[in-house]
């Protein structure tokens, strides 16, 4: 600071040096021209005027420029403002310490900086916007509400890119939406054999699709036009498939030609308009053909009809309700009624087609069940070799469990069948769950039936048996794989060779015979007074066979006490009971000639 004034002073002071040495200067000229005083004067008074002129000059030239700078920097300060509050931004913050230069050329720089802002913005914005509007003619749908005049924020640019960015997505929903319906609009056309009618139909099939308005209205447009097609599509499809059904079934009453049937295979597969054409008109010419003959076609329905009625458990008198199946007069009227009843059938078993394809399934359970039951007592089951016995069991215990749970299913639906259609629901005439029940009484009567047969088939044998002795036959073992081993054998063979006859019965039973005879038969009461034989009680004739087997085993027995019979306590006969019977009946017939064989001892040693 102090050298500026320095500096200025110095200056100031050179400038009046100078002014004087040019006033010394101009006054030596003057004297040695030898200007008056007066002349002079006046001149000097016009360097004066003349520098003062200048000097104002300058100075006035000065004040202008601060004045311009003054102006400048409010005009700036106005300019700056202004732009700063069209971006929403804070207000520029301005150092008044600075000199006006400075000021001036600070507030000049950041309007710069603020004004490029605002031209990129609204550059920005213009772009957004056409994009915006684009978007909204493809898709009809309003334009973003903003003003295209005012600076937009940075939010607002940003709020408005998201907005262009979700409806660009929207256009490529709607735009793949649109293809795909078209594709299947154009498929359902072809196949219907359709061409477009209205002007929406002619648009979305002849105009290029970048061209069509993918507007909310139009897509639903789309959807609703695609499902009537759709329905009329499949409206035709059924129809189709009930004529297919009805010429087959034609076919096969009238026993058409196989060569016929070929010449409209084609239509039997396709449903376009011209293949329902082609059908209905061979349903015509069936049909005239049926009605001449009638006869025939009205048999064929009837095997129909009987074919249900197995399929719907129709009882006889539900049967014999429809009388014309027992007419033999064969009509029109009579094939309308039979065709009638048929499809009335048809009907009905497709009505209840679960509940009586349950009731199917437990008829096939139980007769598998009943079959089970009667393996489960054939003797010869023990003879499988391939472990029958064991998964026919294991099939009779799923059945025993999986059966009620089928009947207790079907009672739910049959209740629940009876509660909406509010009549019983019959099967063979009389309701199902009587019917089960009844089939399980049956099976159980059945199984004390044969019980009881059992029974007395027993105590008759065992009658037989303790008056003529006893013929038991025992199951068949299965054998070895192999050959018995000769150590085997050869223990076998000294068993049978030391034992007596008894013994070697009984042996022959247990180790490999299939027949037990009985050691000996029952002695007479006087046996030790000669050997005469006791008449039997009742006066039955003893068996032949079992005589004649008491026969050998009393010679088997006579041996057996002549030569081999020394001590009671002979280590070949050392076997218990239990080691020889297996059954308990085999356990009663032992036991019982065991007391036999006692009874002759002690009569012999007598």
């Amino acid at each position: 600071m102090f050298f500026h004034c320095d500096c200025s002073e110095v200056l100031a002071a050179e400038s009046v040096a100078c002014l004087n040495k040019a006033l010394c200067h101009l006054k030596d000229i003057w004297e040695e021209i030898g200007i008056p005083e007066e002349q002079r004067l006046e001149r000097t008074n016009v360097v004066k005027n003349h520098i003062k002129g200048l000097l104002d000059m300058m100075i006035a030239e000065e004040e202008n420029l601060r004045k311009r700078l003054t102006a400048s920097i409010e005009s700036c300060r106005k300019e700056l403002n202004k732009v700063c509050l069209e971006l929403q931004m804070p207000p520029f913050q301005e150092d008044r310490s600075n000199t006006m230069l400075q000021q001036e050329k600070d507030i000049r720089t950041c309007l710069e900086v603020m004004l490029k802002e605002k031209s990129q913005r609204m550059q920005a914005l213009k772009a957004l916007i056409e994009q915006d509007q684009d978007l909204c003619d493809i898709l009809c749908s309003e334009p973003y509400s903003i003003s295209a005049s005012s600076v937009p924020s940075l939010e607002q640019l940003e709020s408005l890119r998201q907005h262009i960015a979700a409806l660009t997505a929207e256009k490529e929903q709607r735009h793949s939406k649109f293809v795909e319906l078209k594709k299947k609009i154009i498929l359902c056309m072809d196949d219907l054999d359709q061409l477009p009618e209205t002007s929406f139909e002619k648009d979305i099939v002849c105009e290029d699709e970048e061209a069509f308005c993918l507007s909310k209205e139009n897509i639903d447009s789309l959807k609703v036009l695609l499902h009537q097609l759709e329905s009329k599509k499949a409206e035709n499809e059924r129809i189709c498939a009930s004529y297919r059904e009805k010429i087959q079934e034609l076919w096969d009453r009238l026993q058409i030609s196989q060569e016929d049937r070929d010449a409209i295979s084609e239509n039997m597969t396709l449903s376009k308009k011209r293949n329902m054409e082609a059908l209905q008109a061979e349903v015509n010419r069936l049909e005239e053909l049926k009605l001449r003959n009638i006869k025939n076609v009205t048999m064929a329905i009837r095997d129909d009809i009987a074919v249900f009625w197995e399929k719907c458990f129709y009882s006889t008198e539900q049967r014999q309700a429809f009388v014309p199946y027992y007419d033999d007069n064969f009509n029109e009227d009579l094939l309308s009624l039979h065709d009638a009843e048929i499809l009335q059938l048809k009907q009905h078993y497709e009505d209840h087609k679960e509940l009586f394809e349950g009731v199917h399934k437990w008829e096939e359970s139980w007769r598998l069940f009943l079959e089970l039951e009667r393996r489960a007592t054939d003797p010869s089951r023990f003879t499988n070799r391939g472990g029958n016995l064991l998964k026919e069991e294991k099939q009779r215990s799923d059945l025993l469990k999986s059966l009620p749970k089928l009947e207790k299913k079907l009672k739910a639906q049959i209740d629940l069948w009876e509660q909406e259609q509010r009549r019983e629901f019959l099967v063979q005439g009389q309701r199902f769950m009587q019917f089960v029940t009844e089939q399980w009484e049956l099976h159980r009567l059945e199984k004390e039936r044969e019980k009881q047969e059992r029974q007395l088939k027993k105590n008759k044998q065992t009658e037989e048996d303790m008056l003529y002795g006893t013929a038991v036959r025992t199951p068949t073992k299965r054998r070895f794989l192999g050959s018995m081993t000769p150590c085997k054998a050869r223990k076998l063979n000294a068993t049978s060779s030391t034992s007596t006859g008894t013994s070697n019965s009984t042996m022959r039973s247990v180790f490999g015979g299939t027949v037990c005879h009985s050691p000996v038969s029952r002695p007479p009461i006087s046996a030790s007074k000669g050997n005469a034989v006791r008449t039997p009680v009742r006066g039955k004739p003893p068996n032949p066979g079992l005589a004649e087997r008491n026969k050998e085993n009393i010679c088997h027995l006579n041996c057996g006490i002549s030569g081999g019979l020394k001590t009671p306590s002979s280590p070949q006969r050392n076997f218990s009971i239990n080691s020889v019977a297996s059954t308990y009946s085999e356990f009663a017939v032992i036991s019982f000639s065991f007391c036999n064989l006692k009874i002759v001892i002690s009569t012999t040693q007598i």
